[in-house]
């Protein structure tokens, strides 16, 4: 830390939470380095990386003071084996990567802090999930007589190997922090918060399944003020769930995100009706079938406090700064 400026440095860092948390550490007065694979035009450092071998960019991490690493392909593709190796080399390998580099140098990074997800833990209507009792995923039955789908499993194994990635290098000097987020809304195109939104502007943001299932969300502005925050307090390592303390069934979720968009109806899409049109979507039903019911407990005992911690009011905080940036354009 020079002069209360922070170096950050961001390996994958070019998606749209990259570039989020890039602009919210630089406009803090933050040194800011984002690693990609395709350096462009911004306001903070960008340095080439291919995220499989070491090379010059490894000078950005020696004495840096934060590492916050996201590479990862999208999840939002079909599960073909073709996808999967992709998901999982793109997440697996450059973790081990930074391991290898973080663990020889003489004066590595204090913080690694690795994106993880909240899918890791199972489905789950009957509890919500936090740190200490939340139960890992992987086999469990969804209803009395049906399990959870193979796709569903082979998504646990991917995120339990890249926290195990994680921890497989020997870094005593480096707290090491296992982001598990849920979905993180951000007002900007792409973003699930885009494509929800063009389902209820269409009419068709109706419950999606048969709406029981939890929705564990985050607004963005709370998601990079929680980086900052698990930055500042030390005691805090290990596995740390990223979403809002109040989840919410699909059916509420809908109908909170409708009232935003001042549309009163939307068709319903049931279960038979999503996965179908996954397969058109070249998406996974899997992203808004399986019950999140994430809590983040470790960030509420250390008394960090939500700005917008129920999801009506961060939809329509979203939803007025989307109108607010298309009426300038």
């Amino acid at each position: 830390m020079e002069n209360g400026r922070l170096r950050i440095v961001i390996p994958g860092g070019s998606g749209q939470v990259g570039r989020m948390l890039a602009s919210f550490f630089q406009e803090r007065g933050h040194y800011v380095t984002v690693l990609t694979r395709g350096p462009y035009t911004a306001n903070w450092q960008t340095v080439h990386w291919d995220g499989m071998n070491p090379g010059p960019w490894v000078e950005t991490l020696e004495g840096a003071d934060v590492v916050i690493h996201l590479s990862g392909k999208s999840v939002n593709c079909r599960a073909t084996e073709r996808n999967k190796r992709a998901l999982y080399d793109s997440r697996i390998g450059p973790t081990r990567l930074l391991g290898r580099v973080i663990a020889g140098m003489a004066d590595p990074p204090r913080l690694w802090m690795n994106a993880s997800t909240a899918t890791i833990y199972r489905h789950a209507l009957d509890r919500a999930m936090d740190e200490a009792t939340g139960e890992i995923g992987g086999g469990e039955m969804i209803t009395k007589r049906r399990r959870a789908p193979e796709k569903w499993d082979w998504t646990i194994k991917l995120v339990k190997d890249w926290e195990a990635a994680l921890y497989g290098s020997a870094t005593p000097k480096t707290r090491r922090i296992a982001m598990r987020t849920s979905l993180v809304f951000s007002p900007t195109p792409g973003n699930i918060f885009a494509v929800l939104s063009n389902l209820v502007r269409f009419g068709l943001g109706g419950t999606q399944g048969n709406g029981r299932q939890y929705v564990s969300w985050m607004h963005e502005a709370d998601y990079a003020r929680a980086v900052e925050f698990l930055i500042e307090h030390e005691e805090l390592e290990g596995a740390v769930n990223l979403a809002s303390p109040n989840p919410i069934r699909n059916r509420e979720f809908m109908a909170a995100l409708r009232e935003a968009w001042d549309m009163p109806n939307g068709l319903p899409a049931p279960a038979p009706l999503i996965q179908f049109g996954a397969i058109f979507l070249r998406t996974e039903p899997e992203l808004v079938l399986k019950s999140r019911r994430v809590i983040p407990g470790k960030l509420l005992d250390a008394g960090f406090e939500f700005e917008f911690p129920e999801w009506a009011g961060a939809a329509e905080d979203l939803v007025r700064k989307w109108r607010k940036t298309a009426s300038s354009q």
